[in-house]
């Protein structure tokens, strides 16, 4: 009888959610999702063309690198106060947002070699570097692939720091695939986005809504190939025993409510152990455990993570 009232429960908790997502811009491909701010593009001259946001005119320069599945909207309450100190540039990765589609290897070596094609593009020959989640493992390839063109590192909940064995690697690549992807129902693309905050504020509903409309469109099939492809970018080219090497001052930062770091399914332990294992291989680091923010901690704790940042870049 309990089980069928938490179920009944569950239902009508779903079903009262999903309630702000019924409405949702209609697009024919992707690069027609509505932006929060001004979008160029850039032709890294490889067939890539990269979507960018170029903010603010300080000395310093921020290149920001979204986590998977998400894209340059997720920086936006970090850009608006930021930029006002540091030029900010956001980026859609290759096969991402209003970035080129295509049959990607999804590599960290690949991302982090279309970054520097950008900033090559831009002008840009040193820089600071801030990812989230899967931009973060990318951002720590980058540190190690030309250091002299690093500053620092801002890692917002990093992927990277949790380790994984071969068998944890295979379950990634056998449950993460295009098709699960593509036929990922509503209800679940509700609950997989509230699982990235401690408490999902109303301003972040747009993740969803975009999402959903992705479903429509002529280039959605791309994305959900390149979600997979990430993910075995990430456990095929692990970071963590090469972070002794990174001699730029990083600033790590996590949520101290981040539901999905370590994974669930595989790991215990917390989300503290998991940050200060990986910060003790670190040369030069300041780690910050933000209260009442989950994986999503640029956004949910955007002030601390603002403040930090600026702090930090000099």
């Amino acid at each position: 009888m309990r089980t069928f009232i938490f179920l009944f429960l569950g239902f009508n908790l779903i079903s009262a959610c999903m309630t702000p997502f019924r409405k949702f811009p209609k697009v024919s491909t992707i690069d027609e999702l509505p932006y929060p701010f001004e979008t160029k593009t850039a032709d890294l001259g490889n067939g890539i063309q990269i979507a960018y946001t170029d903010q603010g005119k300080g000395k310093e320069t921020i290149f920001f690198i979204h986590g998977l599945a998400s894209y340059m909207p997720a920086w936006k309450k970090n850009l608006d106060e930021l930029s006002k100190t540091y030029r900010c540039i956001a980026i859609d990765l290759p096969g991402y947002g209003k970035s080129s589609k295509g049959a990607y290897d999804g590599s960290m070596d690949f991302f982090a070699e279309q970054v520097f094609r950008l900033a090559n593009v831009l002008g840009v020959d040193q820089f600071w570097l801030a990812g989230h989640s899967m931009g973060g493992q990318i951002s720590l390839v980058m540190a190690l692939k030309q250091p002299e063109r690093i500053k620092g590192l801002i890692l917002a909940a990093p992927a990277g720091f949790e380790t994984f064995n071969e068998g944890e690697k295979q379950w990634f690549r056998e449950a993460v695939t295009a098709r699960a992807t593509a036929l990922t129902p509503t209800e679940q693309i509700i609950a997989n986005f509230a699982s990235n905050f401690d408490n999902m504020p109303s301003d972040a509903y747009f993740m969803i809504t975009d999402r959903l409309a992705m479903r429509n469109a002529k280039d959605f099939d791309a994305f959900c190939y390149m979600i997979p492809q990430s993910v075995q970018g990430m456990v095929n080219g692990p970071v963590f025993d090469q972070l002794h090497k990174i001699t730029q001052p990083v600033l790590v930062l996590y949520g101290k409510n981040d539901n999905l770091i370590p994974n669930r399914f595989l790991h215990g332990g917390t989300t503290d152990a998991v940050a200060k294992k990986g910060c003790a291989q670190l040369k030069n680091h300041k780690l910050v455990m933000v209260p009442k923010a989950g994986h999503f901690v640029q956004w949910e704790g955007y002030s601390v993570f603002n403040s930090e940042v600026l702090a930090f870049v000099k």
